[in-house]
């Protein structure tokens, strides 16, 4: 041990030196301490210095033999007979010196004239060249010091204050990173299409000698945490190829032109390579729609994106580079950007379905010690709109409760956990209510579950608690038992009475609602005028959009529109929006009127034992008063729904051959919607890849709500 660090002591000493004179402070430090050391020996030359009157006295009293008067500096310079000693007892030796100001230069010039000298002479200015060379040096100096402080703070070091221009994309190999595709789970198609552009590089004869041509582009899209960037290394472990991957906020700096010179560089690298790869992550921070904003900062960014434009359209027919972006926002993107001989493929890289999710668990469980009677099917079945990393993130976190409380072994109570931290954040154990303030959250998420168990065409409650977790005082899950890709109107009708459940509970029972049913309002508001505005499903208004496009360009695409339609027309809109609303309300609160004895034992149940699961649930709800089916709507007195039923489909032909039909779903195909967290400020679900009704549309996410405005207490608020 010791002779290694013998051994490594010179190094590291010589590593030190080294960057210790590769800095610009050492040189400036160096030049100031030579000129003030040059500036000081030329000053005084090694003589004593005296006080003028001292210097006169000897003068006067005949202890000189010499004397050099120096022009311009002010000062003599005097050779004694013998050493003087001054009032203070030190000796200065024979040779001393003394300054005196202009007016006293008569009685200087006279005391030395009287002082019978053996020899005098005046000495006139000498120029110093080299203190004149430094008097200039140092100012420059000084401003390129500053220049470089200020260009190393922004660019990483001195080193790079020629380089700021250059390419700061990383290049990778085959053995860096080390994901597969193997590592790869739940996004089948865009592995296919990535394992195409790796057989594009590998093997290029066997599609051109077809007259086909490699793609210049592959563009993955979607939401985040779905997996982009890891396809992305992937491919950069699987290629065997230069693999360049960089941000697309790296091309843009603060000096114009850098964006454009760094493309430049980035394919001319690439381009210098047999074949290769160039990975541009968040593409949306460079190419957005050009003309979209105003000022200098925005002109940098279109210049940038012109080169890159340039650039992707520049290569040759033989050219074996292949550029792989990757984005949150297809939308918000250049037209010019996604055209066919750019980005020739746009891959979709959406949430998992079952199967996907399964596969996902299993990658992420690798490694884990799981326990035997842990099912990932059903934990896949328990996660619908789950990404990739969320799904991650469950088995992390069932590692690390596991860990916590001293386990060896994952078990399912650690992952049912995992899951609820994922989606509702930690149980709070701290947050203590009072019995009153539990009893209204009982009955609130009571409200919501039995109006959910009462409907047709509601997902079933799974899970319900009055357990305070993350910022909501309790929850109710709603999941439904398979993935889903679309809505129906009933359906759509059941979610906004489902989230008035709530509210309704609270005034049959307490006569006086809270605060808790801000978000439930919202999101069964925002279904409402979606029915309305985007989706046609309003007898009086029709199947009209009504929703303002958002292409204004000064406003980043977005925002800032007035309604494209008439006031008259609006106050429609807001007619039809109350009354679907006013229609659920009602609903909700018939059910649970209906159902006064299951809502109070739900409840009961809720405050001894504060969770409810799925098994239990179903034995609560076995007496439940089912809603009626509803009726056909007419979206036009004239339109008559047919009563032919649709034909059926191949696979319930075989059925009916073999003696048994499957049970009838519905006749739509159903949604992947997911698992819908109910806090006490309403209905609050996972995003969903494309429309997630539940109770809001659009696949816009979760909702944020609960304290109004930030300005009313609400014990129910809070954003999942």
């Amino acid at each position: 041990m010791a002779q290694k660090t013998n051994d490594k002591n010179p190094g590291e000493k010589k590593g030190f030196f080294n960057k210790l004179i590769s800095g610009p402070w050492f040189w400036v430090i160096l030049a100031v301490i030579i000129f003030f050391s040059m500036s000081l020996s030329s000053l005084f030359g090694g003589a004593s210095r005296v006080d003028t009157n001292v210097g006169l006295q000897l003068l006067n009293d005949d202890k000189a033999v010499s004397a050099k008067m120096y022009d311009g500096d002010q000062r003599v310079d005097l050779e004694l007979k013998d050493e003087y000693t001054n009032s203070e007892g030190r000796n200065l030796g024979k040779n001393v010196t003394f300054y005196y100001v202009e007016p006293r230069a008569t009685d200087v010039v006279k005391a030395i004239d009287d002082g019978h000298l053996d020899s005098y002479t005046d000495q006139p200015v000498e120029n110093n060249w080299f203190l004149s060379m430094l008097n200039l040096i140092i100012p420059f100096l000084l401003i390129g010091v500053v220049f470089w402080f200020l260009m190393s703070r922004m660019g990483g070091g001195g080193s790079q204050i020629m380089n700021f221009s250059k390419s700061k994309a990383k290049k990778f190999n085959k053995d860096n990173p080390t994901v597969r595709f193997a590592d790869v789970a739940g996004v089948d198609e865009a592995l296919a299409e990535l394992e195409e552009v790796r057989e594009f590089l590998a093997e290029p004869e066997k599609f051109t000698r077809l007259g086909a041509k490699i793609p210049k582009g592959v563009l993955l899209y979607g939401p985040p945490g779905t997996g982009k960037t890891l396809l992305a290394k992937a491919v950069a472990g699987e290629a065997g190829v230069p693999f360049y991957s960089i941000s697309g906020s790296d091309f843009v700096e603060m000096f114009v032109g850098v964006g454009a010179s760094r493309v430049r560089d980035l394919f001319k690298e690439a381009k210098s390579n047999p074949s290769a790869i160039v990975f541009v992550d968040e593409i949306d921070a460079v190419g957005r729609q050009r003309g979209v904003g105003m000022g200098g900062g925005n002109d940098e960014r279109e210049q940038t994106l012109n080169q890159l434009l340039v650039e992707m359209d520049g290569f040759d027919g033989t050219s074996n580079v292949i550029v792989i972006a990757a984005t949150n926002r297809p939308d918000v993107l250049d037209p010019a950007l996604l055209r066919p001989g750019r980005f020739d493929r746009q891959v979709g890289v959406d949430a998992p379905d079952l199967k996907g999710r399964q596969r996902i668990l299993e990658v992420h469980a690798a490694g884990k010690p799981i326990d035997r009677r842990v099912e990932l099917s059903s934990v896949a079945k328990r996660t619908p709109g789950f990404t990739g990393a969320d799904l991650a993130n469950v088995m992390n976190e069932a590692a690390l409760l596991t860990a916590r409380d001293g386990g060896n072994v994952i078990d399912e109570r650690a992952i049912d956990e995992a899951i609820d931290r994922v989606m509702a954040g930690p149980q709070r154990s701290s947050r203590i209510m009072n019995e009153h303030e539990r009893k209204i959250t009982a009955y609130h998420e009571g409200g919501h579950a039995l109006v959910a168990a009462a409907l047709r065409n509601s997902a079933p409650v799974t899970k319900i608690t009055i357990l305070p977790r993350g910022r909501a005082l309790g929850y109710t899950m709603v999941m439904p038992e398979d993935d889903k890709y679309s809505t129906t109107r009933h359906e759509l009708l059941d979610q906004m009475a489902y989230a008035m459940g709530g509210r309704a509970a609270e005034e049959l029972i307490f006569h006086d609602p809270s605060t808790g049913a801000s978000n439930d309002i919202q999101k069964a508001t925002d279904t409402a005028r979606k029915m309305v505005t985007e989706y046609g499903m309003s007898s009086k208004i029709g199947s009209v959009r009504l929703t303002a496009q958002e292409s204004d360009p000064f406003l980043g695409g977005g925002g800032g529109n007035s309604n494209n339609y008439s006031d008259a027309l609006a106050l429609t809109v807001d007619q039809e929006v109350a009354a679907l609303l006013s229609d659920a309300h009602d609903e909700a609160y018939e059910i649970l009127r209906d159902n006064r004895d299951v809502l109070d034992r739900l409840s009961f149940a809720l405050l001894e034992k504060e969770t409810l699961l799925e098994n239990e649930l179903r034995e609560i709800f076995a007496d439940v008063r089912k809603r009626p089916e509803r009726s056909y709507w007419y979206s036009k007195e004239n339109r008559e729904p047919s009563d032919i039923p649709p034909v059926k489909a191949p696979s319930e032909l075989e059925e009916e051959k073999k003696g048994s039909v499957p049970q009838d779903e519905t006749e739509e195909d159903s949604i992947v919607q997911q698992p819908v967290i109910e806090p006490e400020t309403g209905t609050v679900e996972k995003p969903a890849t494309d429309v997630n009704p539940s109770p809001g549309l659009g696949g816009n996410g979760p909702s944020n709500g609960g304290i109004n405005g930030g300005d009313i207490h609400n014990p129910w608020g809070g954003n999942l």
